[in-house]
């Protein structure tokens, strides 16, 4: 037995991963805590085939799950065009009637410790509520926009090149997934935040049923490609709107995903959708918040970004984390790191990099560093927290200091590790998972 807040004791609730068999009554545990309906077989077979049962995590009581989590076992990309080993947390729920016994508090501390054990140094995941998972050490480290233009409104400016070597072509998101993997392949080099897709989440990121479409035209993809090959390509769909005046243009068309290689590509395949007939309105989400669009766009006010947090990221081993990617300059700082949850990571730890760090052939990837921990007075002090809403390079350091979250102990030191972490471009994930 252990301890609620007010002092009553309550029951430890048995925590495993699941078998195969015990999947329904896991993701049951999911519909009532996110109040959705059950899966069609086919969107359970595909749900399966990326399922990871082995990452899986369920409190029992008796025989029943009654809250649950799994992983996804990813390849991240950090500043420096480095890929890290990465634990992506899903499928976090608690069924309504065991809130508030501590249920997601055991499975939670349990996962980062098995996650600690498998010699992952970070984990992401995509925060349902934001008020959660800043209590188990997760930073909110990336940011994306969501746009929304009206008829007319996406017209580039005058000064943006065309390449008119490019050609745009329709294809079908299914026949093109070797080109699509090769654009995304190239911005996943030098974009933090993205992940490593196998077969697996390739068929999650075309998936089309019917019966989600809500009236929407199938999946749609058109590509932006030379005689290299694909440069772009854009992931799409349109639907009309009943209720608008006859005779007058009213579908909706929303992007699900655009990748790009170059500021061409990207001009290019907006170009195109922005200026579709018969729509009135163009709606894209999960967008970068260094968006070239933005950039790109005659009046960029048109489109109505509205800001949201992206990736949280969790630092499961410090020294590992922060070796593990590049610096945008040379920085030497002594850390002192406060994590309550995973005690090997609290102490002081010293980041140093050197102006040669980067070595041959890696102009443009940023400095490569050291992380050990030492007994020596503290530069700065931060919870494990803000370290991890620092790591991607999307929320600056200096800015969680003048929040109050960041002690500084030696003048210019958190001035010093801000410049240093933060990247560009800016890191983004387009996928929820």
């Amino acid at each position: 037995m252990t301890e609620s807040a007010a002092g009553a004791p309550r029951p430890a609730y048995p925590i495993r991963p699941i078998t195969p068999d015990e999947f329904d009554s896991y993701q049951l545990v999911d519909q009532h805590g996110f109040n959705i309906g059950p899966m069609t077989e086919d969107v359970r077979r595909l749900v399966i085939s990326w399922f990871e049962f082995d990452r899986s995590l369920a409190a029992f009581d008796g025989g029943t799950p009654i809250g649950i989590t799994a992983i996804y076992s990813f390849r991240l990309s950090v500043p420096g065009s480095e890929l890290l080993p990465a634990a992506g947390v899903t499928w976090v729920s608690v069924l309504p009637t065991y809130r508030r016994r501590g249920v997601l508090s055991s499975i939670m501390r349990r996962q980062l410790e098995d996650v600690r054990g498998r010699g992952e140094p970070i984990a992401v995941l995509w925060a349902s509520e934001a008020a959660i998972y800043s209590r188990y050490g997760y930073g909110r480290a990336s940011w994306q926009f969501r746009f929304t233009f009206r008829r007319g409104e996406g017209v580039l400016a005058a000064n943006v090149v065309a390449d008119h070597g490019l050609v745009l072509r329709l294809a079908d998101p299914s026949a093109a997934l070797t080109e699509l993997a090769k654009v995304y392949d190239t911005v996943l080099a030098g974009r933090p935040g993205l992940f490593v897709r196998n077969e697996s989440w390739w068929q999650r990121t075309i998936y089309d049923p019917p019966e989600d479409r809500h009236g929407a035209s199938p999946l749609r993809c058109v590509l932006a490609e030379d005689d290299s090959g694909p440069r772009g390509y854009a992931l799409y769909s349109a639907v009309g709107q009943p209720d608008g005046e006859p005779f007058l243009p009213a579908d909706v068309l929303t992007v699900r995903e655009l990748m790009a290689v170059d500021p061409a590509a990207s001009a290019a395949l907006w170009t195109d959708l922005l200026s579709r007939d018969l729509t009135s309105e163009f709606r894209a989400r999960l967008r970068p918040v260094d968006d070239p669009l933005l950039f790109q766009l005659a009046d960029p006010r048109r489109a109505r970004p509205q800001p949201a947090d992206g990736l949280w990221v969790r630092i499961i081993d410090v020294a590992g984390a922060l070796a593990g990617r590049r610096y945008s300059c040379p920085v030497d700082v002594v850390i002192e790191v406060r994590d309550d949850i995973l005690p090997a990571n609290a102490g002081r730890w010293r980041l140093t990099t050197a102006a040669g760090a980067a070595g041959a052939g890696d102009a443009g990837r940023g400095l490569a560093a050291s992380c050990v921990r030492v007994t020596s007075e503290a530069d700065l002090v931060l919870d494990v927290t803000q370290l991890g809403a620092a790591y991607l390079g999307g929320t600056r350091l200096g800015t969680l200091a003048e929040a109050g979250l960041v002690t500084e102990l030696r003048p210019g030191a958190v001035r010093q590790l801000s410049a240093a972490m933060s990247w560009d471009p800016a890191p983004w994930c387009p996928t929820v998972f």
